[in-house]
């Protein structure tokens, strides 16, 4: 919205800085901080009234939840949803494409996310929407995204897999793009999802993946940059670092609510929408393999779950004492906050190598 200013920079000079991506950026942020701080309690009243119990504690789980976390109300994704969607449709130009199917996808994800903490919630159990059934909706959602990426890009780039590590290694996919693109995003939303385990544990980390992307998407989207870095340009996705800022703007207000001990969960309602968001954005700016570096610790979470379930049904042993990874320091001895603040500096130290792939051409 206030992207349509600059027409009026001809008539006001200094309304031409509305133009500027940066300034747009830095204004997401903002809008979507204060938007979740001035909303968020309010929110949080609503939802423990509503849920009563709130989110049902896994009874497997490590033994300490079932009385620092019981009664806590979930769904907090609800607000920084909210606070995204609001300062995206505020400072992203909403002639861009690639905004829309980002944020298509994230709204998508999240309603799936939000049902199945719906289920949970009124269940009072861990059984929410059945696992097929969410994971073909997700597929679905995701080729719909990726042929529509494929459709706003140029060939052959448009349905190629790019190498980070050198300059003109590509692959094209072709059809199977639309296969692979889902295969990222799905894998991104619930990567994240397993993540969200701790207080703070997803969010910091979902903030530092967001912000290396719109970074990376900023200069991707920029012939000049892409041309010094020698990355592959697309025209037009450098709009998309200002949703990445309005990631990083509602994710620090909705911290404040979710610092230990947490006042709200992000549940699969934002969990869900903000893995898929990052696996879309990663899809659009052929970054897909950076995405794999960047959240690396998401694919930590991830694997550390494959791998238990694969041992403990060919096996009948566990590799982990628990999964995912963090339940294992959790029962290993590690408290919360170390495991929280480590799992941080593990991301901030993967998003700068994923930063690195930039001159490493």
């Amino acid at each position: 919205m206030f992207y349509w200013l600059a027409e009026l920079s001809d008539k006001v000079s200094f309304l031409n800085v509305f133009r500027y991506i940066t300034f747009r950026t830095g204004g997401a942020v903002v809008t979507a901080l204060v938007f979740v701080f001035l909303f968020g309690g309010p929110i949080i009243d609503l939802l423990r009234l509503k849920q009563g119990k709130g989110q049902p504690i896994r009874a497997d789980g490590p033994p300490s939840h079932l009385i620092t976390k019981k009664g806590t109300p979930t769904m907090g994704g609800l607000m920084i949803l909210s606070g995204l969607f609001v300062s995206t449709m505020l400072w992203a130009n909403p002639a861009n494409p690639y905004v829309w199917i980002v944020l298509g996808v994230t709204l998508s994800f999240g309603i799936i996310g939000f049902y199945d903490d719906y289920l949970k919630v009124t269940k009072q159990s861990h059984a929410g929407i059945a696992g097929r059934t969410r994971l073909i909706a997700e597929i679905l959602i995701a080729v719909i995204a990726c042929a529509l990426l494929a459709h706003l890009g140029k060939p052959p780039i448009a349905t190629s897999l790019v190498f980070p590590f050198f300059k003109e290694l590509t692959v094209n996919l072709g059809w199977g793009f639309l296969l692979f693109g889902a295969f990222v995003i799905v894998g991104a939303g619930n990567a994240v999802n397993l993540t969200d385990g701790l207080d703070g544990l997803a969010i910091v980390p979902v903030m530092i993946a967001a912000a290396t992307f719109g970074l990376i998407a900023y200069l991707a989207g920029n012939l000049v940059f892409a041309d010094y870095l020698q990355i592959h340009y697309v025209a037009g996705t450098g709009e998309l670092a200002v949703l990445c800022g309005a990631v990083v703007g509602a994710g620090l207000g909705f911290l404040w609510f979710n610092a230990p001990p947490a006042s709200i969960f992000m549940g699969d309602t934002g969990s869900l929408s903000l893995g898929g968001l990052l696996g879309t954005v990663a899809v659009a700016i052929k970054h897909e393999i950076v995405l794999a570096i960047v959240g690396g610790l998401f694919v930590l979470e991830a694997v550390s779950v494959i791998v238990q379930v694969a041992s403990f049904k060919l096996t009948g042993k566990r590799v982990f004492k628990m999964a995912p990874i963090h339940h294992h320091y959790e029962q290993l001895g590690w408290t919360e906050p170390q495991i929280v603040i480590r799992f941080w500096i593990v991301a901030v130290v993967l998003a700068l190598a994923g930063l690195a792939t930039l001159k490493l051409r």
